[in-house]
């Protein structure tokens, strides 16, 4: 049965895509319509869970201004996260992630088209992203990360350390930290090697910001800190109350 469901997620998932690309593919040829393809990405996600049964349930500590500019930070340990994240927040924001998803076919192309690639095989991919990050961060477009710099957590659902990237550029552009822990993604894709889909809600929680309004590059490692410990403290308390 686990091996049915997981196929089924799988027709769903690239059936939509398919299904909605031609429109996104005209969306992404102009600079102004890309939001409405930010857009397309939201419906996709929204769909695909009712149409797996996977109930969303998010608590939101905040509710991010659409028209807010953030930097969007949360844990990192199931490759689902990146279709929960158009779900959970409504703003038009631009993923930091691998430069590999471009190989992806159709979805590469709107990934390239759309988001900041990092490719960890050029030494000066880092410095790049981080300067087209801040300039959309600049542009009034949000910005979403996964500081911990990718599925490289060895003991979930503890989370590795965070890089400094995120909070960098959030101090430069002087706009709000916003942490969301997502609670149980890895136990609905877990990353161990093998694909399958288990059935579970998709639980997270949208954290009241963490303004940087007067912080100086001097307070990237607080800032840093007072996140992750946002967040870990959330995945901990989960736990126990799952115990």
């Amino acid at each position: 049965m686990r091996l049915l469901y997981t196929l089924w997620c799988a027709i769903c998932l690239v059936g939509l895509y398919l299904i909605l690309f031609p429109v996104q593919f005209i969306c992404l040829q102009r600079e102004s319509w890309k939001p409405l393809a930010h857009r397309i990405n939201a419906v996709w996600g929204h769909v695909f869970f009712v149409l797996v049964g996977i109930p969303v349930r998010v608590e939101y500590r905040f509710r991010p201004d659409p028209n807010g500019v953030y930097v969007f930070c949360a844990n990192h340990f199931s490759y689902i996260d990146i279709a929960v994240m158009g779900v959970i927040i409504k703003n038009y924001y631009a993923f930091v992630g691998k430069s590999d998803v471009k190989t992806i076919p159709l979805l590469g192309y709107m990934f390239a088209k759309l988001h900041v690639q990092v490719d960890r095989k050029q030494a000066n991919s880092r410095a790049y992203s981080l300067a087209k990050s801040i300039r959309t961060l600049q542009a009034g477009r949000s910005i979403m990360i996964f500081p911990e710099g990718g599925i490289v957590a060895k003991d979930i659902p503890r989370m590795a350390p965070f890089k400094d990237g995120a909070f960098t550029m959030a101090i430069q552009q002087q706009v709000p930290i916003v942490p969301i822990t997502l609670l149980t993604n890895y136990r609905i894709l877990p990353d161990d090697g093998r694909i399958r889909m288990y059935w579970h809600p998709m639980r997270a929680v949208v954290h009241t910001p963490i303004e940087t309004a007067g912080m100086t590059q001097a307070d990237v490692e607080r800032l840093k800190q007072e996140t992750y410990q946002l967040i870990d403290t959330e995945l901990t308390r989960q736990e126990t109350i799952a115990v």
